[in-house]
């Protein structure tokens, strides 16, 4: 016998519809519950609007607001109601329903429901939003009477055929027991929420229940903006990342040959270090040379505008000015605390989806912790890498660090295993001095070196010098000049002992030479006697 497979419309909301399997279950009724300001207006609007784009007309409506609120508030989310109402592909119904009569009885409800049938009847409805039911329950004086509206509610969207989506307005927290009944009167029930953390407002959406289908059982983070709700599922990363690509140059030949060849496209990058170690140097010098051969790249600072970070990176000798300008070179700037971490990754996604990015920077990972939580900044870089894996896009992240952290876990937020290259900087005082040495710690896929490198940030950019080891450690700044300038002498002098030892050697040829001279020109004089 085949599986029988639960017929679904699709919300058009990205992510849901991944999360529900493939959409709503349709023909079937399902609810949208939450506090105030979670979206639940926004949702049922955009599976209207959805629905009357792909040829499925629909039926909203409102029980707070009047049809005029209604049509502005779409209009800012990109969504023209009066265009789908001129073309029959939407009846926007308000709060003109007849109330006073639905509180006087079973005659009055069925006006109501005759209401909703004639305007499903008018335009062919495939869909219907009832926002909101808790206002449309609470004219209802017993709650038994509550149930029953329901319930024929739920039976008239099965009668018309119409898959139904119904909001309601329950405060955060465990569900007050005058709705605990709403869940069990419908097929899927879907919970909004919005929580404050450390001043940071986050919202979170959770599917409740599902009857005949599975479905993503985790909170997911989601957003409002342009182009209504957007939700971002974490339950299928890795899934999908494409394996990593041929090396491309970091822009500077020796930290190639330490990478054992450079970093590898679609791979991700950690550069990690205290502050001032260059890490803003390095990640632009990747930028300068992969811009340089026409490829793309994506700056999200979450540290410095774009017009402070290519000015400092001037003094270095690094110009970034002709990428940008070119349009090779795009930078995205803003503050963690400025909004929550979905709306931060949702930001990056728009780019990334607009500009398609060869490459990406993110400066500096250790910045969004201040979104909200670890939580929240794990969740961010983890989401983020996962696309970059899926696209085959090169991401950096550059993650500002103390000199005293575990060279273990150099990430900060638990990341260092889904890392496939990793680099490590370091500040080290010594004779008075402070100078800068790297080493790689890991280099998926390719043969790196194990071994210490300074290195130094002059005007003409990032210089890895040569392996200086003295003493069983690697000599960096005035004890690596001492050294060399021992060497050069020790080396000058070797050199003038060979150039005198030739000079002897050169000496003694030519007297042996003269000796041989002298000899035969004897002989030929005693040859010459003889024969007299």
């Amino acid at each position: 016998m085949a599986n029988f497979e639960l017929p679904k419309s699709r919300t058009g909301i990205e992510g849901l519809d991944q999360i529900l399997e493939g959409g709503l279950p349709s023909g079937r009724t399902s609810l949208v519950s939450g506090g105030p300001g979670c979206g639940k207006t926004v949702m049922g609007l955009q599976f209207i609007c959805y629905g009357a784009d792909h040829g499925e007309p629909g039926i909203y409506i409102t029980f707070e607001e009047k049809k005029a609120a209604v049509r502005q508030n779409a209009l800012t989310l990109g969504w023209n109601l009066e265009r789908l109402e001129k073309k029959g592909l939407m009846l926007l119904l308000e709060n003109t329903l007849p109330f006073e009569k639905v509180c006087s009885g079973e005659a009055g409800f069925e006006a109501l429901l005759d209401t909703i049938s004639e305007a499903s009847g008018k335009i062919g409805a495939v869909r219907i939003v009832v926002d909101a039911l808790d206002v449309l329950l609470s004219l209802f004086k017993d709650p038994e009477e509550e149930r029953q509206g329901m319930l024929r509610l739920h039976q008239l969207f099965n009668a018309c055929g119409m898959t139904a989506l119904m909001t309601a307005k329950i405060p955060d927290g465990p569900v007050p027991a005058a709705y605990g009944f709403m869940d069990f009167h419908v097929d899927c029930a879907i919970q909004l929420d919005q929580r404050v953390i450390d001043q940071v407002t986050t919202r979170r959406l959770r599917v409740k229940k599902f009857r005949g289908s599975g479905f993503g059982r985790n909170e997911y983070p989601y957003s409002i903006g342009p182009g209504g709700v957007r939700i971002l599922p974490i339950s299928t990363l890795g899934l999908r990342h494409k394996p990593l690509g041929a090396f491309v140059s970091s822009g500077l030949e020796e930290l190639d040959d330490v990478l054992g060849g450079g970093y590898r496209r679609a791979s991700s990058v950690l550069i990690a270090g205290a502050t001032g170690t260059g890490k803003t140097s390095m990640a632009a010098t990747f930028a300068r040379e992969v811009c340089g051969k026409g490829e793309t790249l994506l700056y999200i600072s979450f540290e410095e505008s774009r017009q402070a970070m290519m000015s400092n990176m001037l003094s270095p000798g690094i110009d970034l000015q002709p990428a940008y300008e070119s349009g090779s070179f795009r930078y995205i700037s803003g503050l963690p605390e400025a909004m929550g971490a979905e709306e931060h990754l949702l930001r990056a996604f728009k780019e990334i989806e607009t500009y398609q990015p060869d490459h990406i920077v993110v400066d500096a990972i250790s910045a969004c912790k201040r979104m909200g939580s670890e939580k929240a900044a794990f969740d961010y870089v983890v989401r983020l890498l996962n696309l970059a894996k899926e696209r085959g896009i090169t991401c950096l992240l550059l993650n500002q660090t103390v000199e005293a952290s575990s060279i273990q876990e150099r990430s900060g937020i638990e990341i260092s295993s889904i890392i496939d290259a990793a680099l490590s900087l370091h500040m080290t005082e010594e004779t008075g001095e402070i100078n800068r040495t790297l080493i790689c710690l890991k280099s998926r896929g390719s043969k790196h070196s194990n071994q210490y490198r300074e290195y130094l940030i002059t005007d003409a950019g990032v210089e890895l010098m040569a392996v200086y080891i003295g003493g069983g450690r690697v000599l960096t700044g005035t004890a690596r000049k001492v050294l060399e300038e021992k060497e050069a002498a020790e080396a000058l002098k070797l050199e003038q002992q060979i150039e005198e030892r030739e000079r002897e050697l050169e000496y003694l040829k030519a007297a042996r030479n003269t000796l041989k001279k002298g000899r035969a020109a004897r002989a030929v004089s005693r040859g010459g006697e003889r024969h007299e």
